[in-house]
């Protein structure tokens, strides 16, 4: 169908009469408000299901812990797209293409990584031009360059130049090699690569919402995951791992722990690292991610630190708020991830969009099927219907 086509199609759908309200009255709601969405079911979705009550998060029917035992991040990614499991399913980190490589060397060096991320993707779109609906070749292709092009912004800022992907490595290790400008060590290769699988996917998030949204009105993959990234960038959404290293940093050891957790939830402060909107459970991840960390060979003393004052954190909040459920979240044990294979802090947010690439491509491509607008209704609450003052009155 052509684009005019798709225009005289949607245009000539009639919508429903607007109720008009009486000019002393308010309309009576016909249907709940439900501040944020939340709790309102709004997709029907095959790819993830978070079961909050009960700590599981599951890939496809697979579970979280068993996607990071036994899984690489490549064939995550495949089971996400396509809803098969391919052992030799594999993605290699792709070179930088010349327009992109060219938009991040004129962008100032005091940039958002966040926004470099996005700028590089808007920059892709607008040269490889993806039509809709999204395909599995495309959300493979964009997947696939994000990690080259966000190495390569943070090299340039450095005054480095950027290095071409080594494309025998995986995508994460990729990353690591492009960033450092050689291959990474193993170790902090597969942690990597563990992130990137527990973010690949959770449910209908902000910015996963935001990317089946923008789908739904048939624009590209590349409209989509700009609007993703926009969302994610937001610090209730994507910014915890980064504040976490700052939160531990300012705790300092685990002795000072108690008094400090004590003083923040007297202050009101938000503990990051912990309590979750969905999980009222120890969240799976946090778990997955805790195992990988352990296995690091560098991370015994940070970790030995996060360790206890998880600790102290869990049993002050039993303590102090004994009718709230409060947990380990991801982005606790994902500080010390992504802290133990070198990122600086402000390259945490735009690292879990990269590991995201396959949950909203996957998503993408589910709402295409749909073909459904998502538009919801908003309750008017301003005035009631007034005349329009005449030009002679004040």
């Amino acid at each position: 169908m052509t684009t005019s086509n798709i225009e005289t199609a949607t245009s000539s759908q009639p919508e429903a009469p607007a109720a008009v309200a009486p000019a002393d009255a308010k309309v009576a709601p016909e249907r709940p408000y439900s501040p944020g969405l939340e709790g309102v079911i709004a997709a029907e979705t095959a790819v993830g299901f978070v079961d909050g009550a009960n700590g599981r998060l599951l890939y496809r029917g697979y579970p979280i812990g068993q996607l990071v035992e036994k899984g690489t991040y490549g064939r995550v990614a495949e089971l996400l797209w396509t809803g098969e499991w391919r052992k030799s399913a594999r993605l290699a980190p792709a070179v930088v293409p010349d327009p992109v490589l060219c938009a991040l060397r004129e962008l100032p060096m005091h940039t958002h990584p966040m926004d470099a991320l996005r700028t590089a993707v808007s920059v892709w779109g607008a040269w490889r031009r993806p039509h809709w609906p999204p395909t599995v070749d495309q959300a493979r292709e964009l997947t696939a360059f994000a990690p080259s092009a966000l190495a390569a912004f943070h090299r340039l800022r450095n005054g480095l130049e950027p290095v071409k992907p080594n494309q025998k490595l995986s995508l994460a290790g990729g990353f690591l090699q492009q960033l450092n400008g050689k291959d990474p060590d193993p170790a902090d290769a597969r942690a990597l690569d563990a992130y990137f699988i527990v973010g690949a996917e959770h449910g209908l998030n902000a910015s996963t919402f935001t990317c089946r949204v923008i789908i739904s009105t048939r624009s590209d993959l590349a409209s989509a995951i700009c609007g993703a990234i926009g969302a994610l960038k937001g610090p209730l959404h994507g910014g915890a791992p980064a504040e976490v290293v700052s939160q531990l940093h300012e705790i300092g050891s685990p002795e000072n722990a108690e008094q400090w957790v004590r003083e923040a939830i007297a202050r009101g402060d938000k503990i990051m690292g912990f309590g979750h909107r969905v999980y009222r459970a120890y969240d799976p991840r946090a778990a997955a991610l805790r195992k990988v960390a352990e296995g690091m060979a560098d991370m015994a003393e940070w970790l030995d630190i996060a360790v206890k004052v998880e600790d102290v954190v869990l049993r002050v909040f039993g303590e102090l708020k004994p009718d709230r459920v409060i947990k380990t979240n991801v982005e606790y044990y994902a500080a010390a991830v992504l802290q133990g294979v070198g990122l600086p802090p402000d390259l945490f947010p735009p690292t879990f969009a990269l590991a995201r690439m396959a949950g909203w491509g996957a998503h993408a491509i589910e709402q295409a099927s749909a073909d459904k607008l998502i538009r919801p209704d908003a309750r008017y609450v301003g005035p009631a219907e007034m005349e329009v003052p005449s030009l002679g009155s004040r």
